[in-house]
């Protein structure tokens, strides 16, 4: 505190501003009003609590771009590396390297990273957070959770449903396209692997459907969204 009453602006300070600014950037999908670089350059000065959830922005910020592996890369040299335990970190760190695996097809590694992060959810009581990241989890959930924890599931796919309620009415930063709240939580996990590049067959291997289950889902999908293609899908779906 300087005399004249104001705060001095320490380096950790400013540090934990810039965390606000990165974190309401990647999970509300803001304009960052810096470059991410530059934040990254400023988060040593952060406790390590604050600063594993500052690595988990900057991980979630290059999945958003395409950069799964430096995104999954981040997410697990912080978890390697960190000394003491940061439940709600660890357990976001967990939940970007599993859709980071998934984006690399990876599906074994991706559940790994999901179920540390679901260990977490039921020893420290944050379930919430696992139906936060729902979508971006492409499947994941239901290949964990549907048959072994099937009372979770349900508590979990209604804690996305409030969610998504004002997550996909947000927009996708690179296109300006509306994310639709239209599709079922199925429909919508279905509609991000597909245009991610995944076959019918591997959708269906990965959520343990039929094929045919699948073609349904993405031609109801297709038809609420009024349009035709996987090719036009990602201009509805955040990336």
């Amino acid at each position: 505190m300087r005399n004249d009453g104001s705060i001095k602006a320490t380096p950790a300070l400013h540090a934990s501003y810039m965390l606000f600014d990165a974190a309401s950037s990647v999970l509300l999908h803001l304009p960052a009003p810096y470059p991410p670089g530059t934040f990254a350059n400023h988060i040593a000065a952060l406790p390590e609590g604050l600063r594993l959830f500052g690595i988990y922005a900057l991980a979630h910020h290059a999945y958003l771009f395409g950069e799964y592996g430096r995104c999954v890369g981040m997410a697990e040299t912080a978890l390697m590396t960190k000394q003491g335990r940061y439940p709600i970190a660890e357990q976001f760190l967990h939940l970007v390297a599993a859709m980071g695996q998934m984006n690399l097809k990876d599906v074994e590694a991706a559940r790994c990273h999901f179920m540390e992060a679901w260990g977490i959810a039921l020893a420290d009581g944050l379930v919430e957070e696992i139906g936060e990241h729902h979508g971006l989890l492409q499947g994941v959930l239901e290949m964990c959770l549907k048959e072994d924890y099937p009372e979770h599931y349900a508590r979990v796919i209604d804690i996305t449903y409030r969610f998504s309620e004002g997550w996909r009415r947000l927009h996708n930063p690179e296109t300006g396209a509306h994310v639709t709240s239209d599709l079922t939580t199925t429909e919508f996990s279905i509609a991000m692997l597909a245009s991610r590049g995944w076959s019918n067959t591997e959708i269906a291997n990965h959520l343990g459907i039929s094929t045919g289950t699948v073609k349904n889902r993405l031609s109801m999908a297709y038809a609420k969204l009024g349009i035709a293609s996987r090719a036009e899908l990602t201009k509805y779906l955040l990336q």
